[in-house]
């Protein structure tokens, strides 16, 4: 190992050291004080406005090669911040997870057993572009008791760097120690390789959130637990006793609102007994600056679309692109769901009770949703204050990840004297 792997092997201990610190003092740290924290938080972010926006502007000039997706994950607007700012305040005023009791029983012989929420320790948050990230993850984090690693792209590294700084301040107001909430100051790639060893011991569960490529190398490498955010390849169905109306401001929002994000809708299904409905959506969709890629039933109905390959029932586009395919009824539309979604987020647009029930107990995706659009996948949305990321694992936590899901539990017992026989 040369000496600038060396170096950098170091750090990282010590990083990892300083969080399982950071943690200890989180965890015997009052509701209030981390509440105090967080709001703390808020206010620096605002207080530190002109310079996130100045390094954000020069993170956007150094990535000007980015596809536009990613620059617009990129980009703070004077908008954008004061929503970072208000996601914090929304954290604070959560009820703290951190101490609930979510079961409580007696045992014949007396025992006193309850189920009580508890942090998991020291996580370790790997993200891409999203310098808004950097406030979320830590502001759930201390929420919910954890300490946090954060390691966001190179592409962001200043943006997150002066979050960083301004979190930390809110931090030291409260009484927290810095090492509470870290960011790995390179954009060394190697820096990932050591989060994923676990920093010998130090972190307790790995989130990734960004593309295909780092979520697999992240699941693939890792020596420790992970919560995967896989990409968000977004199925819309149009069943025949959808609203005309309904369904074309459905796919209209849920496509275009926002292109970049994982909650984007990317393919649509329309049931063979909707087609009619199919020309005025793309009408739609293409005077919002949407281009279409159908399949052969589509295409005869809307002839400017270009011809659908294999590949796009299977591309998270990220762009203002859908693809668009005719269903031969629901269980057809499951199926493909089935076979080409990634878990994340489906839809079913209908006024038919059954087939929306009937719907909902098909797709086993992690948010699931009757009538409404595809970009309400979102942790603010679900009254979460913000989100961490979206899971699509089976395990632990699906769907928006909270401050609740970034707590495990533990089992107090309390007895009066009981031995076992």
């Amino acid at each position: 190992m040369d000496d600038a792997c060396g170096d950098l092997a170091l750090d990282m201990a010590a990083l990892g050291r300083a969080a399982r610190a950071g943690f200890d003092a989180l965890r015997l740290a009052s509701s209030a004080t981390r509440t105090a924290a967080i709001a703390a938080m808020a206010q620096a972010v605002r207080g530190h406005a002109a310079a996130i926006l100045d390094a954000n502007a020069a993170d956007l000039e150094a990535a000007a090669r980015l596809a536009p997706a990613m620059q617009d994950r990129l980009r703070l607007t004077p908008e954008r911040l004061e929503g970072v700012a208000q996601s914090l305040e929304s954290v604070s005023a959560l009820p703290d997870p951190v101490g609930q009791e979510t079961a409580r029983w007696t045992r014949p012989n007396g025992l006193d057993i309850a189920r009580v929420r508890t942090p998991i320790g020291v996580i370790g948050m790997i993200y891409e572009a999203r310098p808004n990230v950097t406030a979320d993850a830590a502001a759930l984090c201390i929420r919910s008791g954890n300490a946090v690693i954060l390691r966001g792209g190179s592409e962001s590294l200043r943006s997150s760097r002066t979050i960083h700084a301004a979190l930390v301040e809110g931090l030291k107001h409260a009484g927290l120690p810095a090492s509470a909430v870290q960011i790995v100051p390179t954009a060394d790639r190697a820096a990932v390789g050591a989060m994923l060893s676990g920093l010998d011991g130090a972190i307790d569960l790995v989130i990734p959130r960004g593309g295909r490529s780092l979520v697999e190398r992240v699941q693939a490498e890792a020596r420790v637990p992970v919560l995967g955010h896989l990409e968000g390849l977004c199925h819309l169905y149009i069943h025949p006793s959808a609203d005309p109306e309904m369904a074309r401001a459905l796919v209209l929002n849920a496509k275009m609102r926002r292109v970049s994000v994982c909650g984007a809708l990317e393919t649509l299904l329309v049931d063979v007994a909707a087609a009619g409905q199919l020309p005025g959506i793309a009408a739609a969709l293409t005077a919002a600056g949407c281009a279409l890629r159908g399949d052969r039933r589509a295409l005869s109905l809307v002839p400017d679309m270009t011809p659908a390959s294999e590949a796009d029932w299977r591309t998270e586009y990220l762009a203002p692109i859908l693809s668009v395919r005719i269903v031969d009824g629901l269980e057809a539309a499951t199926d493909h769901i089935a076979a080409y979604g990634s878990g994340h987020t489906d839809g079913i647009v209908a006024q038919d009770a059954a087939a929306v029930e009937a719907f909902l107990a098909r797709v086993d995706s992690a948010i699931v949703l009757a009538n409404a659009s595809t970009q309400f996948a979102d942790g603010g949305e679900f009254g979460f204050g913000a989100e961490i990321g979206i899971s699509t694992a089976r395990l632990h936590a699906r769907g928006p990840v909270g401050a609740e899901q970034l707590t495990t539990f533990k089992y107090v017992v309390r007895g009066t004297g009981q031995t076992r026989p």
